[in-house]
C-alpha cells in the first residue's frame, strides 16, 4: 500500500494538489459545496493511480484542490462505500492520499436517517461518537502498523473543539443542529422496522453508511476528524413508510445550504 499510496500522492503533485490544510468528504446529495470553491486542479478518480471509482449513479468521481475562505482544501466529489463491493481499505484509500498530500483536518458529510424521533429530517446532526457496524476494521490488514499505530485510539474520534465551533455557528445563523451518535451499517439496503429498534436500543442518534471508515483512518494517522450528517428521513419503527430514493436526494439538496454555512465558517477558524 506504501507504493500505491506514493504512486498515487505523486500523480496529485504532478496535477497541481500543493499543500492543501484541510481535506472534505462530500456525502449524498451533498455536491454544491464544490461552488464555493476557487479551483486551483482537479483529477476524475479513474485517471488517479490505485484510486478506486464512484459507481453511485448520485455521487460523482472527482477530487478537486483550490481555496476556500482562505483556505487550501482537497475535496471528494463523490465517496466509496463498503456496499460497491470495496473493500474498507478502498474506501479509505482517498484519505491517506490527503494526508500524505498535506491536510491535518478531514471535515466528512454524509445522509443519514434520524433513528432519534427527536430529531427531524431536513435537520443536521454533528456526529459525538459512532457505532462501528461494518463487520470489519479498516485497520485489518497486514502491514497497516508501518502507516500508524495498529491499536488507534478512539476515545475521543471527533474533535471536541471542532464540534464546539459548528454549534457555535449553528446558533449564530439559526441552524437546526443536533448533536448524536451515528452508527455505520453496510447497505445498500435500508433497515428493517426491528433493525430500527435495534439502533435505538444501542444507542443510536442516526443511521448511514459510510463515515465511520474514514474518520477510523483519519484517528489512525493523526488527524483532527469531525462529521455533519444531514437528516434525510425520520426511522420510526411503529409508523415506518417506503422509503424513496429520490426523495432522501431531494432533502439534502434542501437541507444542504446549512452544511455548507457551517463547513465555510468553520474553515474560517481553523
Amino acid at each position: 500500500m506504501i507504493k500505491q499510496i506514493t504512486e498515487s500522492t505523486d500523480y496529485l503533485k504532478n496535477k497541481g494538489f500543493d499543500k492543501p490544510e484541510i481535506g472534505i468528504i462530500l456525502g449524498t446529495g451533498l455536491g454544491q459545496l464544490i461552488n464555493e470553491i476557487d479551483i486551483k486542479a482537479e483529477a476524475s478518480y479513474n485517471h488517479i493511480p490505485n484510486f478506486p471509482t464512484a459507481t453511485v449513479e448520485f455521487h460523482k468521481g472527482k477530487l478537486i484542490y483550490g481555496n476556500l475562505e482562505g483556505k487550501n482544501v482537497v475535496v471528494m466529489q463523490g465517496r466509496f462505500h463498503v456496499y460497491e463491493s470495496y473493500t474498507l481499505q478502498d474506501v479509505t484509500f482517498p484519505v491517506r492520499i490527503m494526508e500524505k498530500l498535506g491536510i491535518n483536518t478531514l471535515l466528512v458529510s454524509n445522509a443519514a436517517g434520524a433513528v432519534n424521533l427527536d430529531f427531524k429530517k431536513g435537520e443536521l446532526m454533528v456526529i459525538d461518537d459512532h457505532i462501528n457496524l461494518q463487520g470489519s476494521s479498516p485497520l485489518a490488514f497486514k502491514g497497516v502498523s508501518e502507516l500508524g499505530e495498529r491499536f488507534a485510539d478512539m476515545s475521543a474520534p471527533y474533535d471536541t473543539e471542532i464540534i464546539s465551533k459548528f454549534e457555535a455557528i449553528a446558533k449564530a445563523n439559526n441552524i437546526a443542529l443536533h448533536k448524536g451518535i451515528y452508527a455505520s451499517v453496510v447497505g445498500p439496503q435500508l433497515e428493517t422496522r426491528a433493525e430500527y429498534r435495534m439502533l435505538k436500543i444501542i444507542g443510536a442518534d442516526a443511521v448511514g453508511m459510510s463515515t465511520v471508515p474514514e474518520i477510523i483512518v483519519a484517528n489512525h494517522l493523526g488527524l483532527k476528524a469531525a462529521a455533519v450528517s444531514v437528516l434525510t428521513d425520520e426511522c420510526d419503527p411503529s409508523n415506518l413508510k417506503p422509503v424513496n430514493i429520490e426523495e432522501i436526494i431531494e432533502m439534502a439538496k434542501k437541507a444542504e445550504p446549512g452544511m455548507i454555512m457551517l463547513f465555510k465558517e468553520l474553515i474560517k477558524t481553523l
